[in-house]
C-alpha cells in the first residue's frame, strides 16, 4: 500500500561533475587467487575475446571524456568475454573530487539536487578480491561514508579479457548510492582496465533508481588509485562468494512459466500488469522450487547486474525485520514476549502516561491507541511523521515517536505509524539486552538467527540506523535492502518453509500462523481505508473472494509485505510468491494472484510446505 514518506530536503540542481581521484602510491603487484579457491559456478569463461566494442573502448577509458550516459550494455559481460589474465586484489580509492561528468535531474519536487554533496560520489575505499572472473568486494551492503548526502553499497562484479584491451583485463562492478537517513537507492555501474599494478580511468554511471521523489542520471570518467596488496580474509571471501552463488534459488525467466506449465493457461505478461514500465525496477515469482525472475530496466537498457540490483525495503522491513524479530524472540524466550509492555522496555516513556498499557504486540499491529487521526495513513503523511523521518539523531526520533496523544484504548483502533515500529524495535533491543547483555542488538539477532541461516545474501545483512552510524539504533520500519534472490528466499522461508530452516523451527509457529493469515480466529487489526484489510505483526492481509474473480470459489487471504512508492511481496496460500519493486505509487498485484491460482488452487487455509 502507498506509504507517504518525507525525507530531508537537499536541493535542486542541474549539471555537475563527479569524480574519482588518485590518492595513494602503487604497491607491489598483487598475487593471483590461490588454486584451492572454490570456483564460482559458471567459471571459467569460454569466450574468445573477440568483442566488437563501440562504447567504452580501451582508448576511451584511457583518454576519453564522459559527455553523457551510454547504453548499460557497455558495462555488461559480453558473450565472447575471455578468461581474465590478471587477478585483482587490493583497493580502489574513490574520493569524490571532481573532473568531468554530469548530473541530470529527472524528478526532484523537494529540491534535493541543490546540495553540492548530492551531485558527487562520496569518498570510499573499495577493497576487492577475485575468484576466477568474479570480483568480490570485501564489504557488502550499506556502508556509512560520512557524506552529507550519500551512503554507498558495492556489489560483486566481473573481470574478463577482450582483444581490444591489449595486455589489460577489463572489470565492471555494480554500485548503489543510498540516501543518507532514508531508504532511496540509485543503482549504477563502473568499469575500468587493470593489470598487476595499475588501473585505467574509471567510467561510471547511474541510470536507474527505486525512489519515488528523487530521480536522476549521474555519470563521469575520472582517474582512480589502485593499491595492490593482500585483503584480510581473501580466501574466505572467495570461497564464501562461490558458495553464495551456488546456493541461490534456481532461476528461469518469468516467460518460462508458460512452458513449464503449458496446460495451466498462465499468462506471464500479467505479472507486472498495472505498473508503469519505466517505474518498475524489477519483479519476480517463486513457485514449485523455481525463482522466475523479471528483468531490471534502466533508462539505458537493461541493468548489467540484475541479480545484484540493490532494492530498498521501505516498509517491507516492518514485516521482515520488526515482525520477524518478534517471532524469533518468541521462539527463543516464549510467546509471552508479545505481551511485553513498552513502558517497561523503553525508559523514555517514563512520565508519559499515553504509553502505559501498550504491548509489543499492539505496537507491531499499529494499535497503540495513540494517534492524531486514525484516517487511512493520515498521521503517516502528517507533520509529526515528516519530522520523524527527517530526524537523524536517536533522541529526536524517539521524542517524536512518543509524541502522539492517547485517543483510544490500546488494541482497539488501527492507526498506521512507522514510528510505532521504531518503538517496537527499540523495545525488542532492550528486552534482548536484558536477556543476553548490553551489547545485544535486535537487528544483529535477526541477522545471525534468521537472515543468514535462511541464506539471505550479504547485501541484505545491514540495516540503516540513527545518527548515520553503524552503532546507532536500527530504524525498524524501513532501512533494509534486498536483491532478487534475497527477497524470494526470505518469502519462501515464511510462506513455504513456515519459519523452519533445514527442518529446525526458528520462528514461533503459532504466532507465525496468525501472522500469515492461517488462523481464521486471529486475523489481526482491521485497517481503515476504502477497502479495509487486516494488519498483523507488521504484515498486511487481503481477502480475495468470488467478487474479485469468479474462479475463487472459496475466500482466501494473502499475507503481504508492502513498501513506500510501489513495493509488494505477496505470499499466496498455494505456495506462490509474487514481488515487485517500483516507484510510481502503483500497488497493483491482483492479476498476479489470478495467474498464480491457475498453477495451483488457493486453499482457504494453507497447510504444509509447498
Amino acid at each position: 500500500m502507498p506509504r507517504p514518506f518525507y525525507a530531508r530536503g537537499l536541493s535542486r540542481a542541474i549539471v555537475v561533475t563527479v569524480a574519482l581521484a588518485a590518492l595513494c602510491t602503487v604497491s607491489p603487484p598483487t598475487i593471483a587467487a590461490p588454486a584451492e579457491a572454490v570456483p564460482v559456478p559458471g567459471d571459467p569463461l569460454t569466450g574468445s575475446g573477440a568483442v566488437n566494442r563501440t562504447e567504452l573502448t580501451a582508448g576511451q577509458l584511457t583518454e576519453g571524456a564522459a559527455t553523457d550516459t551510454v547504453p548499460d550494455s557497455a558495462f555488461a559481460l559480453p558473450a565472447q568475454a575471455a578468461p581474465p589474465t590478471h587477478s585483482f586484489e587490493g583497493t580502489l580509492t574513490l574520493n569524490g573530487l571532481s573532473t568531468t561528468g554530469g548530473f541530470r535531474v529527472l524528478k526532484d519536487p523537494h529540491g534535493y539536487g541543490d546540495t553540492a554533496a548530492t551531485r558527487h560520489l562520496p569518498p570510499v575505499d573499495i577493497a576487492l578480491v577475485q575468484n576466477g572472473s568474479h570480483l568480490v568486494p570485501a564489504k557488502r551492503g550499506l556502508q556509512y561514508t560520512g557524506n552529507q548526502a550519500w551512503n554507498l553499497a558495492v556489489g560483486p562484479g566481473r573481470a574478463w579479457n577482450e582483444d581490444g584491451d591489449g595486455e589489460r583485463t577489463r572489470a565492471s562492478l555494480p554500485f548503489a548510492l543510498v540516501e543518507r537517513n532514508a531508504n532511496c537507492v540509485h543503482n549504477g555501474a563502473l568499469t575500468f582496465l587493470f593489470d598487476a599494478t595499475s588501473v585505467s580511468e574509471i567510467r561510471y554511471q547511474i541510470t536507474t533508481e527505486t525512489c519515488e521523489y528523487f530521480q536522476l542520471d549521474m555519470w563521469g570518467q575520472v582517474p582512480a588509485d589502485y593499491r595492490p596488496g593482500p585483503v584480510d580474509g581473501a580466501e574466505n571471501l572467495r570461497d564464501a562468494y562461490a558458495s553464495e552463488v551456488g546456493d541461490r534459488l534456481p532461476t528461469k525467466p518469468v516467460s518460462a512459466l508458460a512452458t513449464d506449465y503449458p496446460d495451466s493457461g498462465v499468462d506471464a505478461a500479467k505479472f507486472s500488469a498495472g505498473i508503469t514500465p519505466s517505474a518498475l525496477s524489477t519483479f519476480g515469482f517463486y513457485f514449485g522450487g523455481v525463482h522466475y525472475v523479471g528483468n531490471c530496466r534502466t533508462r539505458q537498457g537493461e541493468y548489467p547486474f540484475c541479480g545484484q540490483m540493490l532494492l530498498p525495503s521501505y516498509s517491507t522491513a516492518k514485516s521482515a525485520f520488526a515482525g520477524t524479530a518478534m517471532l524469533r524472540l518468541a521462539k527463543r524466550y516464549g510467546p509471552a514476549v508479545a505481551q511485553e509492555m513498552l513502558s517497561d522496555r523503553i525508559p523514555e516513556t517514563t512520565g508519559n502516561t499515553a504509553w502505559s498499557g501498550v504491548t509489543l504486540d499492539q505496537t507491531l499491529d499499529m494499535a497503540t491507541g495513540n494517534y492524531t487521526s486514525h484516517g487511512y495513513e493520515t498521521d503517516e503523511a502528517g507533520p509529526t511523521m515528516a519530522d520523524f523521518f527527517t530526524a537523524e539523531p536517536y533522541a529526536d526520533k524517539m521524542r517524536l515517536a512518543l509524541s502522539f496523544p492517547r485517543k483510544a484504548s490500546p488494541g482497539s483502533q488501527w492507526a498506521y505509524h512507522t514510528s510505532d515500529t521504531y518503538l517496537a524495535t527499540r523495545a525488542m533491543t532492550n528486552y534482548l539486552q536484558d536477556k543476553t547483555g548490553s551489547d545485544a542488538d535486535i537487528f544483529d539477532m535477526l541477522r545471525d538467527d534468521v537472515l543468514e541461516p535462511v541464506g539471505v545474501g550479504p547485501d541484505s545483512l545491514v540495516s540503516s540506523r540513527t545518527d548515520n552510524n553503524p552503532g546507532g539504533a536500527p530504524f525498524g520500519g524501513y532501512g533494509m535492502f534486498w536483491t532478487q534472490d534475497s527477497i524470494a528466499r526470505f518469502a519462501k522461508f515464511l510462506n513455504n518453509d513456515h519459519g523452519a530452516v533445514n527442518g529446525t523451527q526458528i520462528l514461533d509457529p503459532a504466532l507465525l500462523t496468525a501472522t500469515m493469515q492461517r488462523a481464521p480466529e486471529d486475523r489481526g487489526m482491521t485497517t481503515t481505508g476504502a477497502k479495509p484489510m487486516k494488519y498483523q505483526n507488521g504484515f498486511w492481509g487481503q481477502e480475495f473472494t468470488s467478487a474479485d474473480n469468479p474462479a475463487y470459489t472459496s475466500p482466501f487471504y494473502v499475507p503481504f509485505m508492502s513498501g513506500y512508492g510501489g513495493i509488494t511481496v505477496a505470499m499466496m496460500p498455494n505456495g506462490a510468491t509474487y514481488y515487485y519493486f517500483s516507484d510510481n505509487n502503483e500497488f497493483s498485484w491482483s492479476s498476479a494472484v489470478a495467474e498464480a491460482a491457475k498453477l495451483a488452487p488457493m486453499p482457504v487455509e494453507a497447510v504444509g510446505a509447498r
